[in-house]
């Protein structure tokens, strides 16, 4: 009975360490688990961040212009679908895109050595990059027929005329503003606003049209370089 009454309180006092003992590894744990928890809180709110930067930087970026004009809607009425169309232009450099395009045949045959057989510039527009003013057929129906005449048959003439159309370097509608110098040498003078445009006497009917090399706007009327 002694050494039971002994041991008893032996027993009691080592319970009792083994219990502060536990309990101090639990604090341990959970101040680990709470030093944990901060940190993915903190990792969790940086991350939305981030995130939510994304899209605002998203927003910022400025949008592709398309074609503009007063005559966009009736054009792609006009020419819906196929390769003549705004969609179809844009697989093909520009002169073969143009000859695609129903309504730009006089053009065409202009630039391709049909009208004037020493006058064929097809390679050189569909070898660079160009902004090009193309009067649509109405416009070379507004001609006189004795001008046309004469460019039938003067090289120099029709391609002075011809060149006087094209700027180097592809310009959107909202660049595309302003004196800019051609390929003939001497500048044109485009005013107005995108969906509102001239260049020089001309109306912009439909402007931005693109195709693999270059920018086109369709104009009604034939643009004269000084003589």
């Amino acid at each position: 009975m002694k050494l039971l009454t002994r041991r008893v309180p032996v027993l009691l006092a080592t319970a009792a360490a083994l219990t502060l003992t536990l309990s101090a590894c639990g604090d341990d744990g959970d101040d680990d688990s709470t030093a944990s928890g901060n940190g993915g809180s903190g990792d969790s709110s940086a991350a939305p961040s981030e995130d939510a930067g994304e899209p605002a930087d998203e927003m910022t970026e400025e949008p592709m212009a398309g074609p503009v004009g007063p005559g966009c809607a009736d054009y792609a009425s006009q020419v819906p679908d196929g390769e003549g169309s705004v969609e179809g232009m844009s697989d093909d450099p520009v002169a073969v895109a143009a000859s695609n395009n129903p309504i730009l045949t006089t053009l065409v045959s202009a630039v391709s050595g049909e009208l004037n057989p020493q006058v064929n510039l097809v390679d050189t527009l569909n070898g660079g990059e160009f902004t090009v003013f193309a009067p649509v057929d109405d416009a070379f129906a507004a001609v006189d027929p004795a001008t046309l005449t004469t460019l039938s048959t003067d090289a120099d003439l029709l391609t002075t005329v011809l060149t006087y159309h094209v700027v180097p370097g592809q310009l959107s509608p909202d660049q595309v503003v302003g004196e800019q110098t051609t390929v003939q040498g001497a500048p044109v003078t485009v005013a107005g606003t995108p969906d509102a445009m001239t260049v020089n006497d001309a109306n912009v009917i439909c402007g931005g049209v693109t195709t693999a090399n270059a920018t086109v706007y369709l104009i009604d009327g034939v643009l004269m370089p000084p003589m």
